[in-house]
């Protein structure tokens, strides 16, 4: 198994909830979605929607994650589909913007597409560019909206120095938050210290470091962060997810991954049955498609996301169907991470 990546063993199963393989690749439709701007690297996202007794789920988790991570996501699209999603505490949930590695001009524009939202997510340390473009981004979306919370994700692209000469710089636009600045819980317990030691006013969030653990609750228990990054598809549902934030002992926000309006709704389920929401939710990424597979996309109406239902439109899923090779390869998948699944049942 490659470092980082889950023991499939290690899933909640209830015995009830996995359907035939063979049913589930009938009812199963693989999609490609063009992005609006380039993100994580890709133009296109695919992704598998299927439908079960309870309603429409996702499964798409990104194309080089290995069959041991990715049984995560199938996992979360098994209580989509089968189990239905916890009892909802509030009826909507706030969002942000996202805001990806683009030119700093090009912000106004991205950001006219979320509408009004209390809280904007900036992209950074993307390969290939600059401190300088990172701070030019963010001071563009600080002037664009001056009341909203600015929070800022690095993927774990910042070595130590890095991260710290980045953070103390971006100090002064007020940050909310910075989510995953550099790779692992030692190293973010490294940073949370000398920030402090420096007086630099910046909370530590982990994503990364919660759902690419082998142990997600260990950032926690080194004192690694100040916040976790709570997402329903990587971490086997939204029911799982609420489990290890209460475990956890420290604020979530909940985030999506890339995913079309049927997945975010996952990420809705999660962040309306949370007993409370700090933060706005990284869920309003819809935006960042010029094509979704309903006529009633999930994006956010004056910063929030309503929880509801979402159907799949026959006419969308036919426009967008990915070509025959990639089905292929997403049938495959799923057929190899249900056979991880079934397997840890027994």
């Amino acid at each position: 198994m490659p470092s980082g990546a889950h023991n499939a063993r290690s899933l909640p199963l209830p015995a009830d909830v996995l359907p035939g393989v063979a049913e589930m690749i009938q009812n199963a439709h693989v999609v490609c979605l063009p992005m609006r701007v380039r993100f994580r690297g890709i133009d296109h996202r695919e992704a598998m929607l299927l439908r079960g007794p309870a309603g429409w789920a996702e499964f798409s988790p990104f194309p080089e994650y290995g069959d041991a991570e990715a049984a995560r996501w199938l996992l979360s699209a098994f209580e989509a589909g089968c189990l239905g999603y916890p009892e909802p505490k509030r009826h909507r949930v706030p969002v942000n913007a996202t805001v990806p590695a683009i030119p700093a001009a090009r912000v106004p524009e991205l950001l006219a597409r979320f509408g009004p939202v209390p809280a904007v997510k900036v992209k950074v340390a993307e390969a290939g560019q600059s401190l300088d473009e990172d701070l030019a981004r963010v001071a563009a979306v600080r002037q664009e909206l001056p009341a909203a919370a600015v929070r800022i994700d690095a993927n774990a692209g910042w070595d130590h120095r890095s991260a710290m000469s980045a953070l103390s710089r971006m100090a002064e636009y007020e940050l909310e938050y910075a989510e995953q600045p550099v790779a692992g819980i030692t190293g973010l317990a490294r940073l949370r210290e000398g920030l402090a030691a420096q007086g630099i006013p910046v909370l530590i969030a982990a994503d990364e470091s919660v759902r690419k653990e082998a142990d997600p609750l260990a950032v926690a228990a080194a004192g690694a962060a100040d916040l976790i990054v709570i997402k329903a598809a990587p971490l086997a549902g939204a029911r799982r997810a609420l489990q290890l934030a209460a475990d956890a002992g420290l604020p979530a926000v909940v985030s999506s991954a890339l995913d079309t309006s049927v997945g975010i709704r996952s990420g809705v389920a999660l962040a309306a049955a949370l007993p409370e929401l700090p933060y706005a939710c990284g869920l309003g990424t819809v935006a960042l498609f010029a094509a979704d597979i309903t006529v009633a996309p999930l994006q956010p109406e004056s910063g929030y996301l309503p929880v509801r239902e979402v159907l799949p439109d026959p006419e969308l899923l036919a426009r967008y169907r990915a070509a025959p090779e990639r089905e292929a390869w997403w049938r495959q998948r799923l057929a190899r991470c249900h056979a991880l699944l079934s397997s840890a049942a027994e």
